[in-house]
């Protein structure tokens, strides 16, 4: 079946699952194929849970008319977002806002919502739904009453930004920093700058707009070329501020660029300023007024494991588990060692995919947590299982969640963030 005859179906039926446990009447199944799963095997489920059709891309012992075999179910998906975001020419003046970078852009993007939801229908990325999956079902789910779209891009190798662009067409672009984040993916630090710079790349060829971060050098060499550039940062750019208060939550003073004063955000740490401070400035040039940017950003509530303060009991939790690598890391113990506060303890999980790096960078981790006092120290994980130290180290967060338990604390301060796949916020779980 052509693309466009499929993407006539998928206006008749626009709801689109990959999850026969999360299907509805009349949506399409898209029976997509991991290392661990097979859509095609679910397909007679599907039908039988009420899809008005299944795309398979293998041949089944199933004879349906709701059945359309492809090549590949995967690249139909992609297609098919593609040619619905055609849909939205240039012409008509709807924004397509691709945010990239190693730390803080699933943050920044909610904050960017935000903004623009205060005077526009804005569509944006569901969570951290910004992989090879996640980004045509965020388009597809785009209706003709969009006024803007947020589009966050997650990557761990080279190619794969330049891929998403490819089918996404962003209009303007930001990348929050680049870091040492997936360092055996992308090949090095130089492999990180390269492939976030794949957005810039599309940009700089599609005569888009970029807002860059002025405090990453890297960010602002790798913009060179874009025909629209708008700036921000805490000392240049058309948009400055600065942290005034980051004792519990953080205040974001706005110096340049906006009539705002301060801002009283929700958010726990001050390398979550430029996230605000981007957030401000793209507000700003979509002519958001100053009151309707100060009041969307104080009134975002973190909820996702990222920079979010816990009231438990007499205790203090900082939950910032959702991702970790050496940069945010090392912003994450610093802030938390600068707050003010007694019975400090860390639960740090390993950091993942950091390949030949891993054991210089948990060192150097380590050696950070060695220059603060703490009441206590818990390492989880393999990756701090062979480097010397003098903290409790567990396996796993199950281990340090039955030590928590144990410790029946009190007027405590606790930060927990390590990378998705050590499931820190297991250890605030109750049985």
């Amino acid at each position: 079946m052509e693309i466009k005859d499929l993407y006539k179906l998928y206006l008749q039926y626009p709801s689109i699952k990959i999850d026969t446990r999360k299907l509805a009447q009349g949506d399409l199944f898209f029976a997509l194929r991991g290392p661990n799963f097979n859509g095609n095997h679910f397909a007679k489920q599907a039908i039988d849970a009420g899809a008005a059709y299944v795309i398979v891309d293998e041949e089944l012992n199933l004879k349906n008319e709701k059945i359309i075999k492809t090549d590949d179910v995967l690249l139909t998906l992609q297609q098919l977002a593609k040619h619905h975001r055609e849909q939205f020419p240039a012409k008509s003046g709807i924004p397509f806002i691709a945010i990239t970078g190693s730390n803080g852009k699933t943050t920044t993007k909610e904050l960017v919502h935000e903004v623009l939801s205060s005077s526009y229908k804005t569509y944006t990325t569901e969570g951290n739904l910004n992989n090879h999956i996640g980004i045509p079902l965020t388009i597809l789910k785009i209706k003709r009453d969009a006024q803007m779209a947020v589009i966050e891009m997650g990557a761990n190798h080279q190619k794969e930004i330049e891929g998403y662009c490819s089918y996404a067409m962003p209009t303007h672009g930001l990348i929050t920093n680049c870091d040492k984040a997936h360092l055996e993916g992308f090949g090095g630090i130089e492999g990180v700058r390269k492939g976030k710079g794949e957005l810039f790349d599309f940009l700089r060829e599609n005569s888009g707009t970029a807002f860059v971060n002025c405090d990453d050098n890297y960010i602002k060499e790798i913009s060179a070329g874009i025909k629209n550039i708008i700036t921000y940062g805490t000392s240049e750019g058309s948009v400055t501020g600065r942290a005034v208060s980051s004792s519990s939550f953080l205040e974001v003073g706005i110096i340049k660029g906006a009539n705002i004063g301060s801002i009283k955000t929700q958010l726990v740490g001050q390398y979550n300023l430029l996230n605000v401070l981007a957030a401000v400035t793209i507000g700003k040039h979509f002519n958001i007024t100053d009151e309707k940017i100060k009041t969307a950003i104080e009134n975002y509530s973190p909820s996702n494991s990222r920079s979010q303060l816990i009231k438990q009991d007499t205790n203090r939790i900082i939950l910032d588990a959702y991702n970790a690598n050496p940069a945010s890391m090392k912003a994450a113990i610093e802030n938390f060692a600068q707050m003010k506060g007694t019975n400090k303890i860390l639960l740090i999980g390993s950091m993942m995919e950091l390949g030949e790096e891993s054991e210089h960078e948990h060192k150097e981790i380590i050696n950070l947590i060695d220059r603060f006092k703490w009441s206590n120290v818990i390492l989880v994980g393999n990756n701090f299982k062979n480097i010397k130290h003098s903290y409790i180290h567990f396996d796993d967060a199950a281990k340090a969640k039955t030590w928590l338990n144990d410790q029946h604390l009190e007027n405590s301060q606790l930060l927990i963030k390590g990378s998705r796949s050590m499931q820190m916020e297991k250890v605030l779980e109750t049985d």
